[in-house]
C-alpha cells in the first residue's frame, strides 16, 4: 500500500517540472517503503533507498536553480529546508549501509510529514515567482 500519493488538489503547485518531479519522487518513495516494509531484501532496499536519495538530491537542486535563475525571495530558507532533509537522509544512507539503521514504517512516516509540510508551505510559495 502506497505511503503518499501525489494529487494536484494536495500537492500541485502548478509548476510543470515540479509536479512531475514530486510525481517520481512519491513513486520513488512508496518503492522504498513497500520493500522496507513487506520484509524484502536488504540489498533491494538499500538499492532503491540510493536511487530515491540522488533522485531528491537532482530533484532539490533543479528546484534551487529555477529559484535562484528567477531571483526567489525565500530561496535561503527554501535552501536550509532542503539541506536539513537531505543531511537526515546522508545519516540513514550511510547507516543504513554499515548495518547500524533500518528503513522502518517510523521512517516513512518522518518523510512523509517533512512532504506534507514543505511542498504546502514551501514548494507552492514559489509558484508565482517561477511561473512568472
Amino acid at each position: 500500500m502506497a505511503l503518499i500519493t501525489w494529487t494536484a488538489a494536495e500537492y500541485g503547485t502548478n509548476v510543470s517540472f515540479a509536479d512531475e518531479e514530486h510525481q517520481t519522487l512519491f513513486d520513488k518513495l512508496n518503492s522504498v517503503y513497500d520493500l522496507a516494509t513487506s520484509g524484502a531484501d536488504r540489498a533491494a532496499v538499500g538499492a532503491h533507498l540510493d536511487d530515491l536519495i540522488a533522485y531528491v538530491v537532482e530533484h532539490f537542486a533543479h528546484e534551487e536553480r529555477e529559484m535562484q535563475a528567477k531571483g526567489y525571495a525565500d530561496y535561503e530558507a527554501h535552501k536550509a529546508q532542503h539541506d536539513a532533509l537531505v543531511g537526515i537522509c546522508a545519516g540513514l544512507q550511510t547507516k543504513f549501509h554499515a548495518g547500524e539503521a533500518e528503513v522502518t514504517e517510523e521512517v516513512g512516516q518522518m518523510v512523509k510529514g517533512w512532504l506534507d509540510s514543505h511542498i504546502p508551505n514551501f514548494d507552492m510559495a514559489y509558484a508565482e515567482a517561477l511561473n512568472s
